[in-house]
């Protein structure tokens, strides 16, 4: 967990500007020990004080005292009461008496109205209203609602986020909560934006199957939990993740109002806001397939790649890799490759070989599919084309499962420049064929982030004479262009449809024709 999103204690009520300022405005979540214990409902609603006769009002709400009193008395008298049935009770339950004569004996209240501004539903408990207080930092904000939350045995919420800024205030009692920010949603597995529960978790947290969820796995670590005493107040921001424990005969008392963020959100502006907030997170999610490494990562991958390409390298004298390709006299390639060994760094060299092998390979394995008819440069080429089978696996999203990507991504711009000029001079067709057929989405993203670096540390004609060199190895330099940037679309589109997966819980499988 990020030090900037740890939840804070305060021991004093914060000011109305401290707390917009230092608390609201940062969208973490706080705890303010004793903000409620000046409350009439501190004293009066506590069960341990006859707080049950003083609930005991003249509502259907009393029925629910009455099975709250009844399990107190068999706490008390050491007899138990069996709690294997369990219910939970919305505000829009009807409370006659008569239903629970066979109710659960375990019952949750959730999210009773004391006061509700936002819609016409009836409040039921607007008389509790005189002995609540509304907190100094919340008396300029505008409030949607006031509920009672209260169980009469242990329970347990489902994990969810609130729409609206949240105050939970405990009465009575204790409770347990489970925190995770916005940015954890992926491994909570939103359920889908469409749906009646599109604010709760899929993820069933007492016993997750990992099979179905597997991002799961790092949840707790991205969680945070705290213990609400009574009289605490726990501010948790729009947007946060929570699952709250409730001890026996716990009364709280929570406040709802609108962020600044979402009064100041035009409804014209939405389409925008929604295209603005998209492309940021498909960023995001492209990053972190390919996260920039610091230096010592970058040393580190240099020696692994070394290592890996050192297992896999080919003989410097081995002229049989571009006549896979190219099918045609090699005359003096030996001295050319010569020259290479001496020009290139060694990692260089090692990466060219490697690169070639992987053509090599995969271009014999065509042949080996479609042995070749003719032996003319035209016609292996044509094959290597059609029948090329791609080093990746299918849908591979993916640095580690893409070899030819993972090559790319080890070295330095000005030297993957040197690679594919010596590629453009002594192996052209196996360079083709390397772009034409093993570049993957995760490939072409790579390339192009190589080319925008070196584009910086060189002069443009150098940079002219370099891209001229490149796709002038090309039988057609526009296939060549297409390849990149189509494998480059693909890996933001793919990026894409992990952010709607992911934040949405909706899985896209593209644009539908005519739609």
């Amino acid at each position: 967990m990020e030090s900037s999103l740890r939840v804070r204690r305060l021991n004093e009520v914060p000011s109305a500007t401290d707390f917009a300022s230092r608390i609201e405005s940062e969208n973490v979540p706080a705890v303010f020990s004793g903000c409620v214990t000046d409350w009439k409902a501190f004293s009066n609603w506590n069960p341990c004080n006859g707080g049950l006769d003083y609930l005991q009002v003249p509502l259907q709400f009393s029925a629910f005292i009455g099975l709250c009193k009844k399990r107190m008395h068999h706490s008390e008298d050491g007899s138990g009461v069996e709690s294997d049935r369990h219910g939970l009770l919305e505000s829009s339950s009807e409370y006659d008496s008569k239903p629970y004569e066979d109710a659960p004996q375990q019952i949750y209240l959730a999210q009773i109205p004391i006061i509700n501004t936002e819609t016409e539903e009836r409040v039921q408990l607007g008389s509790l209203r005189e002995d609540i207080q509304t907190p100094v930092f919340l008396e300029d904000k505008v409030i949607v609602s006031i509920n009672l939350w209260m169980n009469n045995a242990q329970a347990r919420s489902s994990t969810h986020y609130d729409p609206h800024h949240n105050l939970l205030c405990v009465v009575s009692g204790g409770k347990q909560v489970v925190l995770w920010p916005p940015s954890a949603s992926p491994m909570l597995y939103p359920r889908p934006i469409y749906g009646e529960a599109s604010n709760h978790s899929s993820v069933p947290l007492e016993n997750p199957n990992f099979s179905n969820y597997p991002r799961a796995q790092c949840l707790m670590q991205h969680s945070q939990k705290l213990t609400l005493q009574p009289g605490d107040a726990l501010f948790i921001p729009e947007g946060w993740f929570h699952q709250v424990d409730s001890d026996d005969l716990t009364i709280a008392v929570n406040f709802w109002w609108r962020s600044n963020v979402a009064l100041n959100m035009s409804e014209h502006m939405d389409a925008y806001y929604l295209r603005i907030i998209l492309r940021r997170l498909t960023d995001r999610e492209m990053d972190r397939v390919l996260p920039v490494p610091s230096l010592s990562e970058m040393e580190n991958m240099k020696k692994h790649t070394g290592i890996v390409l050192k297992k896999g390298q080919v003989d410097h004298n081995d002229n049989a890799l571009d006549q896979a390709c190219e099918r045609k006299d090699l005359k003096g390639k030996e001295v050319e490759q010569r020259f290479m060994s001496h020009v290139l760094e060694p990692l260089a060299v090692l990466a060219l070989h490697e690169l070639i092998s992987l053509v090599h390979g995969h271009v014999n394995a065509a042949e080996q599919r479609q042995p070749v008819q003719s032996a003319s440069t035209t016609a292996s080429a044509a094959n290597v084309k059609d029948e090329c089978i791609k080093v990746v696996r299918p849908g591979s999203f993916s640095l580690e499962d893409d070899p030819v990507a993972k090559i790319f991504w080890t070295l330095h711009p000005i030297t993957l420049k040197n690679v594919f000029l010596a590629m453009v001079n002594s192996f052209p067709r196996t360079l083709e064929a390397l772009i034409l057929n093993l570049l993957s989405p995760v490939g072409a993203e790579v390339l192009t982030r190589k080319f925008e670096g070196m584009d910086q540390l060189i002069t443009e004609e150098e940079r002219n004479n370099f891209y001229k060199a490149f796709y002038g190895a090309f039988d057609d330099q526009f296939a060549a262009m297409d390849a990149i940037l189509n494998g480059k679309e693909v890996f933001a589109q793919q990026a894409y449809k992990n952010v709607l997966d992911k934040y949405l819980g909706v899985d896209w499988s593209g644009p539908k024709p005519g739609v």
